[in-house]
């Protein structure tokens, strides 16, 4: 146990007898400084949490631990520090309340004053401990008392608090939480929101989503630095930045976008999750948010996804035709596991919901578990994944058995008991699509085994399935031909010769593309249809199988990208970036 110093003598009183506010106002600012000094604490947080004060009152100590700022333990030793008193910690307080006859509960509750020792009329007084060991009212009370200031030792507001309630309020007789610190805690949330209820940065908010669905963006980032917050808006799978924010200014457009998704704006040191509506330039988009602690403040990120459903139609996905000829003969199928498979970010859910509207909703039964739900469609009876309460992918899947499906959706198989009971459900009558993060689609077979689904299962459930990527396309605008030699290489490094009088394309940049050359994306893609041949393969080899044992409808995504490519829609480059697998 650490040792304490009984008998160290309390600084001098003068803090008392001086001005009080120009006391506290001298103490804040060292200890401001003091924690810029020890890079505890940035300028902008420390500004913010001034600016707060001013606001609404209350210590600068107290305001930097309930925002979340600085540490309860970092705040309250750079105090001791700077006073050259002692940090005590709750190992040190006495473990049974001492006799106190000359003080009373309520003086020590209030003041959130603990006595190291007893308290007896006409003995010395012993130490105590307090967060507020250098407050003036406190000092003067203690003077009263005593004759004398007595030794005031630095303590954590929380465990000192704590102490208290444990000696003055047994457990079943605990008050509730203080009315003043709730009613602070309310004024501080309503600060924020008239913040971002203001019209500046609602228009602010408004601007950056109005920049991002003009230039096609995917998502939305705002980071948080320390000297400035960036606004970045992925675009064709890059980050391009569009407009910086003054530190002063980003908590409030934060807070906007945490109101808009019904977060708590309070809260800012646990991740959030959420979703929006919004319409802009006329059209209605779904925006999922994430909201994550960083250094200097919280990083949000929106996922814009637009609601029109002809986006998630097949057409519009450049499936080659045999491709899309032979998906929508798999989807037919009533019984049977479709899988996609691919990186994140490469457009398997747009399929899954793709492959979804193809179904005729209005006379089956479609249920679905995801994580998130990123769209909403009709038909589909949507359950989102909450594992804190116990709702993972495989408790979901176990009570749709019993909801009369026809089809099954789960957003991803990720363990060997979600992809068991996938299978169960293939078996037992039931058309369930799914998708596996692997690099090709005959990997899906391999991690389907290495989950522990036996190949037997495997070849008597699995129908289909479908690798694809997503590579950039050329912009219409400004794409040029490839002088012949480099054309008749470039068709080479894909595996393919030019037809005479065929070309191909370069990226080039225009105002309409931002300078790159592509404007949008689209997929390319592989179907693996489990034919005879390929069933005694997985049946005899397992996870060696060999790629020259399985077939591709239309060619694998290599041969996919270079039909793509050699019909202008992108470059050789862009293929060959994504289309290499190694699994």
């Amino acid at each position: 146990m650490a040792t304490l110093n009984m008998d160290a003598a309390s600084p001098p009183a003068r803090d008392a007898q001086d001005n009080p506010a120009t006391a506290v106002a001298a103490r804040e600012d060292a200890l401001g400084e003091f924690l810029l000094g020890q890079h505890k604490l940035s300028r902008n947080d420390l500004e913010r949490a001034l600016e707060a004060k001013r606001s609404l009152g209350g210590d600068l100590d107290a305001l930097l631990v309930r925002l979340g700022l600085v540490a309860e333990t970092d705040v309250y030793q750079a105090l001791a520090q700077l006073a050259g008193l002692q940090l005590v910690r709750a190992e040190q307080f006495p473990a049974a309340r001492p006799e106190i006859e000359v003080l009373n509960s309520a003086f020590l509750l209030a003041h959130n004053l603990l006595p190291m020792g007893p308290v007896a009329a006409g003995a010395e007084p012993p130490a105590f401990a307090s967060p507020n060991a250098q407050a003036p009212a406190l000092h003067n009370a203690l003077r009263l008392v005593f004759g004398r200031v007595p030794v005031i030792h630095y303590g954590l507001a929380s465990e000192v608090a704590a102490r208290l309630k444990e000696w003055f309020f047994p457990e079943s007789e605990q008050p509730e939480d203080n009315a003043a610190s709730r009613l602070e805690a309310t004024e501080f949330i309503e600060h924020l929101r008239d913040m971002a209820s203001e019209a500046p940065v609602i228009q602010r908010v408004n601007q950056i989503l109005s920049h991002a669905v003009a230039a096609r963006a995917s998502d939305i980032h705002i980071e948080t630095y320390e000297d400035k917050s960036v606004v970045r808006i992925r675009v064709d799978g890059e980050l391009y930045p569009i407009d910086e924010i003054d530190a002063k200014d980003a908590p409030a457009i934060i807070s906007r976008v945490k109101i808009l998704s019904q977060l708590d704006i309070a809260e800012r040191r646990l991740p959030q999750d959420g979703r929006t509506k919004v319409r802009v330039h006329g059209k209605e988009m779904d925006a999922r948010v994430s909201t994550v602690p960083t250094m200097f403040g919280e990083s949000v990120v929106m996922r814009l996804l637009e609601k029109s459903t002809d986006m998630l139609s097949l057409e519009r996905l450049h499936f080659a035709p045999p491709t899309l000829r032979a998906l929508r003969d798999v989807l037919k199928v009533p019984h049977g596991i479709f899988l996609v498979t691919g990186p994140t970010g490469s457009g398997k859910s747009t399929t899954l919901y793709a492959s979804l509207s193809e179904l005729d909703g209005a006379n089956l039964k479609i249920l679905t578990v995801e994580d998130p739900v990123e769209y909403r469609l009709q038909w589909l009876n949507q359950v989102q994944v909450q594992p804190q309460i116990g709702l993972t992918f495989a408790q979901a899947l176990r009570s749709f058995l019993r909801q009369d499906p026809d089809v099954i959706m789960i957003g991803e198989m990720r363990d060997g008991e979600t992809a068991g009971i996938a299978v169960q459900a293939a078996l037992t009558g039931h058309l369930v699509l799914s998708t596996l993060h692997t690099n090709s689609a005959l990997g899906a077979i391999v991690r389907l085994i290495n989950m522990g689904v036996e190949p037997y299962l495997i070849t008597a459930s699995v129908i289909g399935v479908l690798a694809q990527r997503l590579v950039r396309q050329l912009c219409g605008a400004c794409k040029a031909t490839l002088p012949e030699a480099q054309a008749r290489a470039a068709a080479a490094s894909l595996g393919v010769a030019l037809a005479p009088g065929q070309s191909m394309y370069r990226a080039v940049g225009c105002p309409q593309c931002r300078g790159t050359g592509y404007r949008g994306r689209l997929a390319v893609h592989e179907l693996m249809l489990l034919s005879e041949q390929t069933k005694r393969a997985i049946v005899e080899k397992g996870s060696s199988i060999l790629p020259a044992e399985v077939s591709f409808v239309a060619g694998n995504l290599l041969q996919d990208g270079a039909g793509k490519a050699m019909a202008g829609l992108t470059t050789a480059e862009e293929v060959l970036r994504v289309a290499r697998q190694n699994d």
